[in-house]
């Protein structure tokens, strides 16, 4: 049985750590709704910049652009957007996870794979692993700008325009609600319009007529490279969203847990305390005894 001291010690622990959890619950609830906001406020743009783009491509030769040339695919890069901090339960472990698995299966069809990481969390883990880390990016999840997704996005499109990598994916984790966030692949180059329509329909668009000046040609080589920036802004601001979810959850969970464990500390305190009284008691019956032989 340990001592009374020893389980009080450990009882303050406990309760200072709760105080800390739910500080950290309410905080990440705090942010979730900015940072939700932020992405359903960009969604609209993104999905219409998508129909946009489809539009114009339909008729387009995919090869007058080189965003949207095909190639044989010898080396596929993953861009892989996680957070920069952690407490947030096993939101970023899911990405990472996703993103293993999704190069060991490009490995088995015969492909190298490279990767760039948004968000300190897949820096640390993919420095130290087997695959080439061609880009980083750190400290900016926290606050996410178009200037970051641009200078990601520039990037990126000069690797695959450079052929050092044949074909870009990106994972981000989607943004399902408050309890749900999945890790979600979207392939960002080559360009497709068969990609580019299976997002709009997604988004239950309807089919719009458009007339053009200049002509699509000459506005696509203008817009598919700013699509490139939407679509990681885009994916940035699902991901930092479902980091707030994930980590209020998570903060929700450890304070729930904090409070299960001083209950059963408290048990255990009260049995060592009704034990330490009754050896005392015992200790006094026995010399009372012993006084009266």
């Amino acid at each position: 049985m340990p001592s009374l001291k020893d389980v009080k010690i450990k009882i303050n622990g406990v309760k200072k750590t709760q105080q800390i959890t739910k500080a950290m619950n309410m905080v990440a609830a705090a942010k979730l709704r900015g940072a939700q906001k932020r992405m359903e406020d960009f969604r609209p743009y993104a999905e219409k910049f998508t129909t946009v783009i489809s539009e114009l491509s339909g008729s387009a030769n995919p090869n007058a652009f080189p965003l949207m040339a095909f190639r044989p695919v010898k080396k596929v890069l993953l861009l892989v957007v996680t957070s920069d901090r952690g407490l947030c339960g096993p939101f970023n472990s899911n990405l990472i996870n996703a993103a293993e698995k999704f190069a060991k299966n490009q490995k088995n069809e015969g492909r190298d794979v490279a990767l760039a990481c948004i968000g300190r969390k897949g820096v640390n883990y993919f420095s130290k692993s087997q695959y080439d880390l061609l880009y980083k990016s750190v400290d900016v999840m926290s606050n996410v700008q178009m200037l970051n997704a641009r200078q990601t996005g520039k990037e990126v499109m000069n690797l695959f325009l450079e052929q050092t990598v044949d074909e870009v994916q990106l994972l981000y984790g989607k943004f399902v609600n408050v309890v749900v966030q999945r890790p979600y692949f979207k392939r960002l180059l080559p360009i497709s319009q068969k990609g580019l329509e299976d997002i709009e329909a997604q988004g239950n668009k309807t089919a719009v007529t458009y007339t053009y000046e200049p002509e699509p040609e000459q506005i696509l080589n203008q817009l598919l490279p700013m699509y490139i920036n939407v679509q990681i802004m885009h994916a940035m601001l699902e991901t930092a969203a479902s980091e707030q979810a994930a980590r209020m959850t998570s903060m929700d969970n450890a304070t729930r847990a904090c409070k299960d464990m001083i209950t059963s500390l408290t048990l255990i305190y009260n049995k060592a305390r009704q034990s330490s009284i009754t050896k005392e008691l015992m200790d006094i019956v026995g010399g009372a005894e012993a006084l009266k032989g």
